[in-house]
């Protein structure tokens, strides 16, 4: 038989739709064709196979060979396709058995002498396998991170003859044995111990993590906030195998590396110099952006009035929706972008306005240009907001921080997310819609005073329903079933500005 079908995937963002590569062999003058929408480095593979074939001492079959490579419809992009289209010309022209493709999948480039080299993007296509019940075939430097999908029978291959033998069973290449020690393991972050004073905004970082809920720091220059915003993944609770899954998709996607595969929680901290794209993702391949890889993660933008303005303003639909979908002539991709915003600010270009001293030199107009850099519909999106005081002396000098620890906070964050997870299934910041209203039901009085409060401070309905949830993590953190008059208050002092003098109204 002339014919072979091989399976491979293909990558569209974080998926990996399967591709069956057709190997048909026919009279005529021989010739070489890719059809099925290949882009330029697809059709540069047919010199790449017929190097690695007749290096490694096989046969080059010398008729016309067809390769489709379907669905026709879906473009197809990179190098990963050679060791497929390999292995089908091997089969077509039956020098090894077409029983030997059954179940299993082939993803590799191949080099001139044969070697298998990696790609990029193999995760998302191990979990698409394992789901079929099919093995991989891939580069032995791939196989680490294929085998994060723990049942999936994984081959790692170095080169084009070590793959057939074990296709003909002369030579077997031994199953991957996946090294799962320390995944569960709680990483070693900066610990909260290790700061000093700044007892409110240590609070609002357990809160924040207890209800995965967006948060602002505001102050003058050496007060702690970048300090603090870098212990706040050190009280999240560790990830879910399915969380680390999609992490870890997202970076075998952007070809980017990390602790994510032993369940390290994401911190990205772009500069202020990042462009839209750079944040959000994109490219004529479009590729993850720092959102989406802050995923399950924390995204800390520090001196937030430095980013452009229109920047800071693709935020706003992904801290919604949890996702971003990027969209171009021909494609769309969507990627998960479920992150915990941390944004650090100085109150003015000096960054010493109102910190109770005679050191600012701005102007009014300075501070209020300055501030109005971000917009009031981002700061709506933020959760919690909170001005942070340079420590004194004293404390300065003091020779330890707080005497508890980010693993004992971690523990009340850890039972406040399971109650939250058995109550509605998701985070509180996620509550929407009715199951709001019931999660966060308040008293007719409370109702009142918080009605009162937003119409003080001039809030929208977007705030109301943010500081709702914000009280029901605190609620949540003391263990109360109902929302109450405390926490509610608790809650609006975290609304009540980033200005000293706006706090203290």
């Amino acid at each position: 038989m002339s014919l072979a079908v091989v399976r491979t995937r293909a990558q569209v963002g974080v998926q990996a739709p399967e591709v069956t590569v057709e190997v048909h062999l026919s009279g005529g003058l021989p010739a070489l064709s890719i059809v099925g929408l290949p882009e330029k480095a697809v059709s540069e593979s047919r010199e790449r196979v017929r190097s690695a074939l007749i290096n490694s001492g096989f046969t080059f079959p010398q008729r016309r060979i067809t390769i489709n490579l379907a669905p026709a419809d879906l473009p197809k992009e990179g190098g990963r396709y050679d060791l497929a289209i390999a292995i089908g010309i091997l089969a077509a022209s039956q020098q090894i058995p077409m029983e030997a493709l059954e179940q299993r999948e082939f993803l590799g480039e191949l080099a001139l002498s044969g070697q298998v080299r990696p790609v990029r993007g193999v995760l998302p296509a191990a979990i698409r396998c394992d789901a079929q019940e099919h093995s991989l075939i891939l580069a032995e430097e791939n196989a680490q991170e294929a085998g994060i999908v723990r049942n999936l029978a994984i081959y790692p291959v170095n080169h084009l003859l070590q793959l057939v033998a074990h296709l003909m069973g002369s030579e077997p290449v031994a199953r991957y044995s996946a090294n799962q020690k320390g995944i569960n393991s709680a990483p070693n972050y900066p610990d909260v111990r290790d700061v000093k004073g700044q007892s409110k905004a240590k609070r609002m970082l357990e809160i924040a993590a207890a209800g995965q809920h967006n948060l602002i720091l505001a102050g003058p220059p050496g007060s702690g906030k970048s300090m603090l915003a870098n212990r706040l993944p050190g009280l999240l609770p560790l990830m879910e195998e399915q969380e680390r899954l999609d992490v870890a998709a997202v970076y075998s996607v952007a070809g980017a590396g990390g602790d994510v595969i032993s369940g390290r929680r994401p911190f990205r901290a772009p500069h202020h110099t990042a462009s839209a794209v750079a944040l959000v993702g994109g490219g004529s391949s479009p590729r993850p952006g720092e959102i989406s890889l802050a995923h399950q993660g924390v995204l800390f933008l520090d001196e937030l009035p430095e980013f452009n303005r229109k920047v800071l303003e693709v935020l706003r639909e992904p801290m919604e929706s949890g996702e971003i979908l990027i969209s171009r002539a021909a494609r769309q991709c969507s990627f998960p972008a479920r992150f915990q915003m941390v944004a650090a600010m100085n109150p003015c270009p000096c960054g010493y306005f109102n910190d109770g001293s005679d050191r600012c030199r701005c102007s009014p107009d300075m501070v209020r240009r300055y501030q109005d850099k971000i917009s009031g519909p981002l700061l709506d999106r933020i959760d919690m907001q909170l001005w942070v005081n340079a420590i004194s002396k004293a404390e300065m000098l003091e020779h330890t921080g707080s005497n508890e620890s980010s693993a004992q906070v971690r523990e009340r964050v850890v039972a406040a997310r399971q109650l939250q997870i058995e109550r509605q299934g998701c985070c509180n910041q996620a509550l929407d819609g009715p199951e709001l209203e019931q999660v966060c039901a308040i008293s007719e009085n409370d109702k009142l005073l918080l009605v009162n409060a937003l119409e003080k401070m001039q809030l929208s309905a977007r705030a109301f329903h943010r500081i709702l949830r914000v009280a029901r993590t605190i609620a949540d953190l003391t263990g109360a079933e109902q929302v109450e008059t405390a926490h509610l208050l608790e809650a609006l002092s975290y609304r009540r500005g980033l200005m000293p003098s706006q706090a203290s109204a």
